[in-house]
């Protein structure tokens, strides 16, 4: 247990572990998506950053971009069956994040 390439907690935050991974697969799982409109639902994330996670989370098979031959090019990312199968883990996360960290925020405020 020692080893980290033997930990499933520690293989399944590498993967979708950072600030934005997480929120990015939760905005997926409402459907495809076009990169301004992921952009505008993220908030505070530079394009830079963006891609480069988008590019992160594609190879890791989490997602996949599908780029359409229009004028001009559209280019839309959904959750791959890999990342769906994550859906119970986001869903809980979201979960807890409600009930513990807002909740706890909200008294603190309050």
């Amino acid at each position: 247990m020692n080893d980290p390439k033997e930990c499933g907690v520690e293989a399944t935050l590498d993967l979708i572990g950072g600030k934005w991974k997480g929120v990015i697969l939760y905005h997926l799982l409402g459907g495809r998506m076009r990169f301004n409109v992921l952009s505008r639902r993220l908030g505070a994330i530079t394009q830079r950053m963006l891609t480069k996670q988008l590019r992160e989370l594609e190879g890791a098979g989490l997602i996949i971009r599908t780029v359409y031959a229009e004028v001009p090019p559209r280019v839309e990312y959904s959750l791959s069956a890999r990342g769906e199968s994550l859906k119970p883990v986001i869903l809980a996360l979201k979960a807890w994040g409600d009930e513990n960290v807002l909740a706890s925020q909200a008294l603190k405020a309050g």
